[in-house]
């Protein structure tokens, strides 16, 4: 291979590089794009973070009339998510979808759930 043909490959690659964005989806958005390192459910549970966290998990189950509520769950465990409040839905998400959601704590009776402020799938 020639030098000029070397070039070329190489800023051939470089280009698809850069459009790729290295290999990372940033995937699709509802609400606000989530950000911040991911926190697990359990971490939650044991009140070992900030109000506002970021967690990343598969979604299970969801409202079945208006999506705007979803189960997540990660390794550590399972947390209702309500979307209300941010003014989307999950309707359309399909389940056993990876996503990143990014909401305020809450109580909802005994239960601790996560306020949506926005999703990434």
């Amino acid at each position: 291979m020639n030098d000029f043909m070397r070039w070329v490959h190489a800023l051939c690659l470089a280009g698809l590089l850069a459009a790729s964005g290295c290999g990372q989806s940033t995937g699709r958005v509802k609400g606000l794009p989530p950000k911040g390192q991911p926190r697990t459910v359990l971490a939650v549970r044991a009140g070992d973070t900030p109000q506002t966290v970021t967690l990343q998990g598969t979604l299970i189950e969801k409202c079945p009339v208006a999506g705007c509520w979803f189960r997540l769950q990660d390794e550590t465990g399972v947390i209702k998510v309500d979307t209300k409040t941010a003014g989307f839905v999950v309707s359309e998400i399909p389940l056993q979808r990876t996503l990143t959601v990014r909401g305020k704590l809450a109580q909802d009776g005994d239960e601790t759930i996560l306020e949506a402020t926005g999703i990434r799938y």
